[in-house]
């Protein structure tokens, strides 16, 4: 009888030296990552602590450039008309791209494929071309506009008016990023399984109890993002405004939003400190807003 042998014992391998490889791979990132991000917020953090004074040059103030920016209406006025905006045209312009997306996914609209390219086609076109149009539509002199005034006597009310530019800059927004909100949502509504519907279709549920109970409840994260993406693209309005400002420029002051302000601030008025300070101080409610946008998604999700 033969004896068996011992099986080998596998040999330790020692890890003296940490494996760099994958910091290789993301190094290229990290550095992009850095320089175009995290170094021009750590200088706009640095010049917000100074202030250039008339005699004595630069002098180091602390935080007396946002306690004067906490302290300085306009600024408030900016933020109140750029939160105005948030809490109206955001909800129209997601509810549109829901249904949009919706109608899509039901199967039932015919040309659904020219339908989704339509929809989507504004979100192609540049911002500045886009305002451009519309600006040069709404004129009551010379756009499309004053062309309706002329053509059947009516006097309709001027889009570029103190009362109706902000609305008109909300109709510019929406007929831009409905399309982009609509592909978010219809990606969502393509990955939902098919059996939920067979199932709810056994059951004897119609059409819209199966877009109340499935699906707007399974995209509900999409919904939340886009949200999400929605609050930062308001809080940063200012591509619009500021094209418009030559057309209304008795509606559109030089801080129309805190992004206007403070770019105003900074290559106008040649305050680079306290401008800073302000795009330090929006930055930092924008991203309360939007973690408490995702904090309530969250929790709706969970509770689902």
């Amino acid at each position: 009888m033969t004896a068996t042998s011992a099986p080998p014992v596998p040999a330790t391998v020692r890890r003296d030296r940490p494996n760099w490889t994958g910091w290789a791979f993301v190094a290229p990132f990290m550095a992009v990552f850095a320089l175009v991000l995290v170094a021009p917020v750590i200088y706009a953090i640095y010049l917000s602590l100074f202030r250039e004074q008339l005699i004595g040059g630069t002098s180091f103030v602390g935080l007396a450039n946002y306690a004067e920016a906490l302290a300085d209406p306009k600024f408030w006025d900016a933020f109140g008309r750029v939160l105005l905006f948030l809490v109206v045209q955001v909800p129209i312009m997601l509810g549109i791209a829901l249904v949009a997306a919706l109608a899509i996914d039901s199967g039932r609209l015919r040309l659904a494929a020219f339908f989704r390219i339509s929809v989507f086609l504004p979100y192609a076109v540049p911002a500045v071309v886009a305002t451009l149009m519309w600006g040069f539509m709404y004129g009551t002199r010379f756009g499309l506009v004053g062309n309706i005034n002329d053509f059947l006597g009516l006097d309709l009310p001027a889009p570029l008016s103190a009362n109706w530019v902000l609305a008109s800059i909300g109709n510019i927004v929406t007929w831009e990023f409905v399309g982009y909100n609509m592909l978010i949502f219809y990606a969502a509504l393509r990955v939902i399984p098919t059996d939920l519907y067979e199932a709810a279709a056994l059951d004897g549920a119609g059409a819209f109890r199966i877009v109340r109970h499935i699906k707007i409840p399974a995209i509900r994260g999409a919904i939340v993002i886009a949200a999400i993406f929605s609050v930062i693209g308001s809080f940063q309005l200012f591509n619009e405004p500021n094209i418009l400002k030559p057309l209304a420029p008795n509606a559109i002051s030089t801080y129309y939003t805190p992004n206007m302000y403070a770019y105003n601030l900074s290559f106008a008025g040649q305050q680079f400190d306290y401008s800073a300070a302000v795009a330090i101080i929006m930055g930092l409610i924008t991203v309360v807003i939007a973690y408490a946008v995702q904090l309530s998604g969250a929790r709706k999700e969970r509770t689902r």
